[in-house]
């Protein structure tokens, strides 16, 4: 399908993270920064304010590897799924819509957020931390995936849905620290999955 770029020759173009599936920034784009995109596999945008093409991440360093682009089914907006090297706001916040109504997050929101404390608790390493504590011992932390498995599996035999979900949970959170103590992440998986339906 063909772009239908407006009167001023734009695109509104959302910029959505590849792994996590969070929308990090509404931009625009013409014809020129689509053609670059293409050519280079990084973002480049318009920058209406400046007036001029704009390599995201040129000078931050933050850039954004395109790994999709899509049109909407009127052909009028873009969505690039990309990977960012760094925070995609200009405030160095990693989304720009940090504001607004943030509580509670969103279900798709949730894993990723997971993560991202994840990493912190291993970086900051804070006293009394159950997390930290996992990531020091990595044979419980593979225990504890086992046992919270068979707890979810006993759940669903015989208690409650709300104990399923409670027990899914559990079983999400602690693969989540398995995962990040192999220096692996959910996308890791995802991409597994994604190569199984081919």
């Amino acid at each position: 399908m063909e772009i239908l770029f407006d009167q001023s020759g734009l695109v509104p173009c959302i910029v959505q993270d590849w792994a996590t599936g969070e929308v990090l920034t509404l931009a625009y784009a013409n014809a020129e920064a689509v053609e670059r995109t293409r050519a280079t596999g990084e973002l480049h945008l318009w920058s209406r304010s400046r007036g001029e093409l704009w390599h995201k991440g040129a000078t931050s360093g933050n850039v954004q590897r395109v790994r999709a682009l899509r049109l909407d089914c009127d052909g009028d907006a873009l969505l690039a799924l990309v990977e960012p090297a760094g925070p995609a706001c200009h405030t160095g916040a990693r989304t720009c819509f940090f504001t607004g109504d943030l509580e509670p997050p969103a279900p798709h929101e949730v894993l990723p957020g997971l993560e991202r404390t994840l990493a912190e608790r291993a970086a900051e390493r804070p006293a009394g931390s159950y997390t930290v504590e996992l990531l020091d011992d990595p044979a419980r932390i593979g225990e504890k995936v086992q046992e919270e498995a068979e707890e979810v599996a006993r759940a669903a035999r015989e208690e409650s849905d709300a104990r399923v979900d409670e027990e899914a949970a559990d079983v999400l959170y602690h693969l989540l620290v398995l995962l990040h103590a192999r220096g692996r992440a959910l996308a890791d998986a995802g991409e597994v999955l994604v190569a199984r339906r081919r």
